[in-house]
Formats: C-alpha cells, structure tokens, sequence
C-alpha cells in the first residue's frame, strides 16, 4: 500500500494543501493537479511532488492527470462560485468519474457536506444540495469511491473557524439569527486530514458515503460561547431574532469577519438545518487512535495555539476567490495595443537590502499598507459592500510571504526573496491591477578618474579618511537600499479609464505615503553600516502618471 500513487485536486485549496503533506507522510507518492501550478512553488513539500497545469472543467487535462494514479481524491468545489456553479461542478464531477475510469484508477475520494436527515432535496441550500450532486455522481460511476460528509471543519484558517473566531471576539453582545439554535457536528480538521489518507487504503469493495464528524454535537450558539471560554473572553450575550434569513446574515458576518457574503451565504445557508453524523462505519476502515476523534474544545484550542504562533499552513482564502482577476502581470507593457496606466515611486533608504526587505515582506494584515489607514479602510469597506473580499483576510504568516497567499485584497503573484514582491488585485475594479516592490542593493561606487598629471603627484588621503572619500573618488552608498514602487492597472472599457483619473490625484497621498513610510519603517529596523547618521532626507523620485500607451 505504501507505493501508491495519489492526484490531489484542489491543492491551492485550504484541505488539499493540507492533506498532501499528509499523504507524502504516509508513505505514498503524489502528483498534484492545479490551474495555477505556480501557487504551489513556494509550499515546502512542493519538491516532493508532481505538478501538473490543468483544470477540472477540461476533460484533456484531467485524463493527463490521471494517468498512472492509483487513488484520487476530488477536493473541488465552487464555494460562492456565482450563478451557475450548480452546473459547473455537475460538470465537472462527471469529467472526473469518466476520466478516472477510463485512466483505471483504483479509487476516488471525495470531501463533501454533511446533509440533513429528512429534507428533501430540493430544500437544501445550493451548496449542500451540489455536493451532495457531486458525491452521488462519483458514487455512480465504475470506480470505488469513498464519499467523506463533514459539517462544520474546525482548524487554524478555516472559513468556519474564522467566521466563529471573528463573530464571537468582535461582538460581545450578539443579535443573532434562529439558525444559532440549530445542532451540527463540527469536526477537527486533523481528524478529516486522518480519514482522507485512511480512505486511500479502504478495501476495493468499500463503494459508498460515510459520515464524518466529531464527539461533540453543538448548537452554534454553544460554539460561540465555547469559544469565548478556550479563548478567556468575557462571556457573550447572544439575542436570537427570527427576521435574519441567510441573506441577512450573509451581510452581517460580511461586515463583522474577514469571510466575504460570498462565501459566508452558503455557510450560512448550510446551518439552517440539524446536520448531525447518522453513523460513524469509517472507524471500521480508519480506526481511531486514543484521543480521536478530537473534541470541539480542544479542536479550537489547537487552532486557536497555531493562530497565536503565527503557524497556520493553509487558510480558507487560498483558494481562488470567484470572479477575481486570475491574468498574470502582462510583460508587454502595451499589453498588445491595450492600455495600461501606472504609477512609479522610488526612493534611496539608508538601511540594508536586508532590512528594506523584511519590511516589504511584512506589509499588510496586522502591519498595514504605511500610508493613509482611513483610506485602505473606506476602500475596504467599499469592496465589501458590492460583494467583493475587502481588506480584512489578512495574512497566513505574519512575517513570510508565499506566491498564492492572499493578502487582505491582494494575492501574491510573485516573489523574488530580497528583491520582489508582485501582488495582484482582487478587489472589485473595472480592470486588473497590481501593486510591485523592489528592493534593490546599493550602487557600486565607481572608480574614480585617474589625475591628469603623474600618479607621483596623486595626493593621499588623510589618515583615517575613507577612499571613497578622497578628493575626486566617486561617492559610495555604504550599504544603502534602494525602493522601488510601481502601481498598474489595465482598464476595462469607459469605466476603467474613468476609475484611474479619479483615483489617480489621490495616488501622491498614498502610493507616496506609502514608498515614504516603508523607507522610514526600514531605516528605524536597521540603518546601513557605515551610515553617517543626520542629514537631509532622501529625496523621491516624482510619481510617474504615465498616459495609457495606444
């Protein structure tokens, strides 16, 4: 069993970039299947694996992936995929279950959603009703699956730990909807990593669904109350009224939590009926160890632990948000005779590469954007009034950056250690933007012109004068960094241009702040050796509002 060989979909997502390490922990080897192969570049286990560029949607692609894989797990799903994901993920399920069949795999794993006993079909929310879609369809096809329902997943950086954590610490007194009142079954996410590599070894006659969930049946009234008490917060007063449907809802933990109305709907929406495990057959499969399957307290405990030490290796945001931009930067700065505005900013920081760069690498979440709070802010809160991710996600590591993370409403795209910092906008825009940081290491002095007259009449130095001070030597930077700062963005149609030139007067305040206070950040962390301290501030370079090029 331990030569066997796994395809992970979903591996940007927040459960496959958890369960790979697992998986290659185990024993088995394992390919990876992502539309964005260079999100998974910089995760530590991303040497140890086969990646493959494709998309679930994409029959070719998925039949390539398949190819030789002995267990594979389907970890897709259009959470808040917009109008329509019922049929895209119908879609793509059966892709999946033909291809495998036809590629001979031996078995397909699913994580779906933990259904209500007793509701008809037709009245579950639109996400519990296509997962359930989903599993039924893989169940259906000729290869064995195994089919994991869980109800709500309990772990540093899920969405449901985060709407928890965020609800219950924002708001002491809560007004809340009926569904608090309903039971569910949360789960720890470890158990769910635990039961996914159990299922790759299930027996070839094991062809069915299996409830998964934790010891502790609780209403979401009890989760926040529990929560405030592993968390030593004050206890909450929760006022139930019935008037909040999901919709309403959706709005309000929109503005309270970083989880968007997006995404929080179908949450939501998946509490309005008890969800409670009717079995537990899969302990006859993947028995459980003492201790497991972890109680609710202690799941919150251990996430809450890896908040604190800032450890939490994958967060319900790095996933793709819906409808954000996916292009990559372009490299043809006409963008083949499209338009393309920018705004350049760069300055002279008398501080090292080093230290300039781990205020780079340091920017946003708990840190801000070093210019103009009030305005990151109102933009944030703008974001999320139509619906888009605002500025509230935060980091996944406070000091260490990866490319795919999601920082508040930007995602990075690149990443040079030392030297580059790409980020892609995922705020509602008409257009696509990005926002680049560079640092780059001091000049080098260059050699000064040799006298005109005989080396013998060269005067030296004084004792105890630097060369690169002597009369006619170039002057060195001794150590200093240089910043560089450029915003773009690629209108769409009237709107976009518009957006720009009533954006563009504010960009001194902030991508000026911005470039002025990540310099003055770095050179309080750490001036160059050798600086001479005082003097005039370094100038900056004057923004560029370059015109869009025809």
């Amino acid at each position: 069993m331990k030569d066997l060989y796994c395809l992970v979909t979903g591996a940007t997502g927040y459960i496959g970039g958890r369960l790979v390490p697992e998986l290659l922990d185990a024993g088995y080897r394992v390919r990876c299947l992502a539309r964005s192969p260079e999100k998974l570049r910089d995760h530590p286990w991303a040497d140890r694996v086969d990646i493959v560029k494709g998309d679930a949607a994409d029959a070719g692609s998925v039949a390539a992936a398949l190819h030789g894989i002995d267990v594979a797990y389907y970890l897709v799903h259009a959470l808040g995929g917009g109008s329509g994901f019922e049929g895209r993920d119908r879609a793509a399920a059966r892709i999946f279950a033909e291809q495998a069949a036809a590629a001979g795999v031996g078995r397909v794993v699913y994580l779906g959603g933990l259904t209500p006993a007793g509701i008809p079909v037709e009245d579950l929310s639109p996400h519990l009703r296509s997962r359930a879609e989903v599993g039924e369809i893989l169940l259906a096809g000729p290869v064995p699956a195994a089919v994991l329902r869980a109800a709500v997943i309990i772990g540093s950086g899920s969405a449901s730990f985060e709407m928890l954590r965020y609800l219950t610490e924002r708001l002491p007194v809560m007004v809340t909807p009926s569904w608090v009142g309903t039971r569910c079954q949360p789960i720890a996410v470890r158990d769910v990593l635990r039961y996914l590599v159990g299922s790759a070894g299930l027996p070839p006659e094991v062809d069915r669904a299996f409830d998964i969930g934790g010891p502790d049946v609780v209403t979401y009234e009890e989760m926040m109350r529990r929560y405030a008490a592993v968390a030593e917060l004050p206890k909450r007063l929760i006022l139930r009224v019935p008037m909040l449907t999901p919709r309403l809802s959706s709005h309000w933990i929109g503005l309270v939590t970083p989880v968007p109305r997006a995404l929080a709907r179908p949450l939501a929406e998946s509490l309005r009926h008890e969800v409670v495990c009717a079995e537990h057959d899969i302990a006859r499969y993947v028995p459980d160890p003492p201790g497991a399957p972890v109680g609710f307290d202690r799941a919150l405990s251990l996430a809450l632990q890896r908040v604190r030490d800032a450890n939490v290796t994958t967060r319900w945001s790095s996933a793709s948000v819906p409808g954000a931009p996916g292009d990559p930067l372009p490299t043809d700065p006409h963008w083949a005779g499209g338009s393309l505005y920018t705004d350049r900013r760069e300055r002279r920081v008398e501080a090292s590469p080093e230290a300039l760069w781990r205020v780079v690498e340091g920017i946003g979440g708990e840190n801000g954007w070093y210019s103009f709070p009030l305005a990151w802010s109102v933009r944030g809160w703008l974001d999320r009034l139509v619906g888009g991710v605002g500025i509230r996600r935060g980091r996944r590591d406070a000091a260490r950056l990866r490319v795919g993370d999601s920082l508040d409403f930007w995602r990075v795209e690149e990443i040079e250690p030392g030297h580059l910092l790409r980020l892609r906008a995922e705020m509602r825009l008409p257009g696509l933007a990005w926002l680049e940081m560079y640092v780059d290491p001091p000049p080098v002095a260059a050699p000064a012109a040799p006298p005109a007259g005989p080396a013998a009449a060269r005067p030296e130095p004084a004792p105890g004068v630097p060369e690169g001070s002597r009369p006619g030597a170039a002057p060195a930077d001794r150590g200093a960094a240089r910043y560089r700062q450029r915003a773009l963005f690629h209108p769409h149609g009237l709107l976009g241009h518009l957006y720009w030139w009533c954006v563009s007067p504010f960009h001194a305040v902030v991508f000026g702040g911005m470039a002025r206070n990540i310099a003055r950040a770095a050179e309080r962390l750490a001036p160059p050796s050798g600086a001479a301290s005082g003097g005039p501030a370094p100038a900056e370079v004057p923004a560029d509002h370059r015109p869009p090029q025809p």
